[in-house]
């Protein structure tokens, strides 16, 4: 039954890049292998990049580097174990394997703290970045398309059922860092409300206020709402670095578990 469940949730598409002499190679904890870019523009901050579902890095890198550019930040992301280059089959477990590796290649092989370190998740990429964040003390999350977990996508439940993965819900009170979550009011594949219920599930205190793209879908909110998504974005960033760390995220970085 996992198994199923797994070929149906995960949906690499065909590889759309071959080798490159620039790409990162991350061992995980689970035994794979992955590949991960780094755009590095000497920033103040580093987004830790979680893409969505049907993607890999060869359909993102050019993206972000306008991102990059726009929002003067640096960039890291990789693949997921069993997309791209990847070796290995993906699976809720090796997606957490795949983000705890790049958040330790960027920590302890980069040299960047993780008060300059932001995470920011699509869609399914959110269940990692959350993952991380209740792991270890990072500055920031960023969630874009959001989901409460896999099984909620598809049917309403006001508790998490067996066999469900990716139970955002559950932990994003747990999260002790700024929290920005984007959302378009059109998604057809997960629906606003999964925003709202994550921003409602926070701690006090945690959720920066959200924004609803009005009528931005799944996979076109920067083109929808170009200028607001990165003005927003930018406020973000903005706010960020004017605020002082609370002393909940200092003491989740000294018990960090990672």
């Amino acid at each position: 039954m996992g198994s199923a469940i797994t070929r149906i949730v995960f949906q690499p598409p065909e590889k759309t890049y071959g080798r490159d002499p620039n790409l990162i190679w991350l061992h995980t904890s689970e035994h794979e292998v992955i590949p991960a870019f780094f755009i590095d523009r000497d920033a103040k901050f580093t987004l830790l990049f979680s893409h969505g579902n049907a993607e890999d890095l060869g359909m993102i890198i050019q993206y972000f580097r306008e991102v990059s550019h726009i929002l003067d930040v640096n960039i890291f992301a990789y693949d997921y174990t069993g997309y791209g280059m990847s070796s290995g089959e993906p699976s809720e477990e090796a997606l957490y394997a795949d983000i705890e590796a790049a958040f330790k290649y960027l920590r302890d092989i980069v040299g960047i703290p993780w008060s300059d370190i932001i995470l920011y998740g699509r869609s399914i990429g959110s269940g990692p970045s959350i993952h991380l964040a209740t792991r270890t003390a990072v500055r920031a999350m960023v969630l874009q398309s959001p989901l409460l977990s896999i099984y909620r996508v598809a049917f309403s439940s006001s508790f998490t059922l067996p066999g469900d993965m990716f139970p955002n819900v559950d932990r994003i009170g747990q999260v002790k860092c700024p929290v920005y979550i984007v959302h378009g009011t059109n998604d057809e594949v997960i629906s606003y409300s999964h925003a709202e219920d994550l921003v409602r599930n926070c701690q006090e205190g945690i959720a920066y206020p959200p924004y609803l793209v009005e009528n931005g879908g799944h996979n076109n909110l920067e083109v929808v709402a170009r200028q607001p998504f990165y003005e927003n974005f930018t406020k973000f960033l903005q706010w960020l670095e004017k605020s002082e760390i609370s002393d909940d995220l200092k003491l989740q970085a000294q018990n960090s578990s990672l």
